[in-house]
């Protein structure tokens, strides 16, 4: 049952998460944390801005991470085969259908509705780490850490992956 359960929280993304992986993952978080309870809201931001920071795929991270945390290697290889499985059978029963239709503006007009449900979904899911963010840390120090990182990735252009390591680094050094 735990292996089908890894599957699910990873399919079951794959599938609504329409975008890729930035899409899907609130979904995954609302598997892992709400209805399974694998991990905390806190625990989940922490993995993610560690998997932020590796290279590849984002979705397939998260589910080899998680799947290995829960169910060990087998439970890592399912969660990254049901992360890919939508996309793989998608692009093949689909991909004539969808290259035959692409330029209707139905399907033109799908895509801008998709979008803005994406946004809301990224905005709920970054205040629900800015709230426990200021539980755990308080507000000062993660104002700190919200602002130097804002102004070291957008105004001295310095890559995420530098950024989340500095922020990691100051985590365990003064948190």
């Amino acid at each position: 049952m735990k292996y089908w359960h890894i599957f699910l929280a990873f399919f079951i993304p794959g599938i609504l998460g329409y975008g890729g992986g930035p899409a899907s993952i609130p979904l995954v978080e609302n598997e892992v944390v709400s209805r399974y309870g694998w991990m905390t809201v806190q625990e989940f931001s922490e993995m993610l801005a560690l998997a932020n920071s590796l290279p590849g795929p984002i979705a397939t991270k998260l589910a080899g991470y998680i799947g290995y945390s829960e169910g060990g290697i087998f439970g890592s290889v399912i969660g990254v085969f049901a992360a890919v499985a939508p996309s793989l059978v998608i692009m093949i029963l689909l991909l004539g259908f969808l290259h035959k239709y692409k330029d209707s503006p139905k399907v033109k007009r799908l895509t801008l509705y998709v979008r803005p449900v994406i946004a809301i979904l990224l905005g709920v899911m970054a205040w629900r780490f800015f709230q426990e963010s200021y539980e755990g840390i308080g507000l000062w120090q993660m104002l700190l850490i919200t602002i130097s990182s804002f102004l070291l990735i957008e105004r001295m252009r310095v890559h995420p992956a530098f950024v989340i390591g500095i922020t990691l680094l100051y985590g365990a050094l003064f948190l």
